[in-house]
């Protein structure tokens, strides 16, 4: 399905990374098939515990076809800095519209607790500038009881005009049946519904946690997202 990302009239205008809105229209339409050979919301870089620099990953994103990405480094923003300057250079070289450049949305990866698990939640379509942030974007794990706690990450993140995002909900000690109820009851938009859980190669979605929380999802009116995790040099297996 094609999705148009273009701003809608009379909508503010916000850089295209931060457009929440044509975002939530992609996750509307994310399935099975979708990552990692058309969107991928979930990547690493050097500027955390990846090992590609965010020029080859935009480099592979556009060799890859991808329609749209977003780069989730743990507690910075600087790998998507590097990577929207690198994207913006390659559209002015490339003014014929021959090859689609894919969207490129602010995204980052934040510790919160949640039920007593220390859990990932995965923020989208931000101000990285935006003060509520500040705390969760200094290169370094999340401190101090309230700005730790998932409700208040969940708060911060959407403070800053984004959409959190609880990160492969299988792979904490309690269950997804115990933390996604509970992450939507503090306001969270949405779960990882699709994640290689055995990190396969090729990439596949795990089949038994995709049920579980894709019905969860739904019960409780959450979005899905998709991506490989990837910490390596590609973006199509997770290492």
């Amino acid at each position: 399905m094609t999705v148009n990302l273009a701003p809608s009239p009379g909508s503010s205008l916000k850089p295209e990374a931060q457009n929440v809105s044509a975002l939530k229209q992609v996750l509307q339409t994310i399935d099975a098939d979708s990552c990692p050979a058309f969107y991928n919301f979930h990547m690493h870089t050097v500027n955390s515990d990846g090992r590609s620099q965010s020029e080859k990953v935009m480099e592979q994103a556009i060799a890859i076809g991808l329609k749209g990405l977003a780069i989730t480094d743990h507690h910075s923003t600087q790998g998507y800095a590097q990577a929207q300057i690198w994207l913006d250079n390659w559209k002015l070289n490339h003014p014929d519209g021959n090859i689609t450049a894919p969207t490129l949305w602010t995204g980052a990866e934040i510790n919160a607790e949640l039920l007593n698990n220390d859990v990932h939640i995965l923020a989208y379509a931000f101000d990285p500038q935006h003060p509520s942030l500040k705390p969760y974007l200094r290169g370094k794990s999340t401190e101090g009881t309230y700005c730790y706690s998932a409700a208040r990450v969940i708060e911060a993140i959407q403070e800053a005009g984004g959409l959190a995002v609880l990160a492969h909900p299988c792979r904490y000690r309690s269950t997804a049946a115990q933390l996604i109820p509970e992450a939507a009851r503090l306001g969270i938009d949405g779960v990882e519904i699709y994640y290689a859980y055995n990190n396969p190669n090729p990439w596949k979605p795990s089949p038994k946690q995709t049920i579980l929380v894709k019905e969860l999802a739904e019960t409780y009116g959450l979005l899905g997202t998709c991506g490989t995790d990837s910490h390596g040099l590609s973006l199509l297996i997770r290492i």
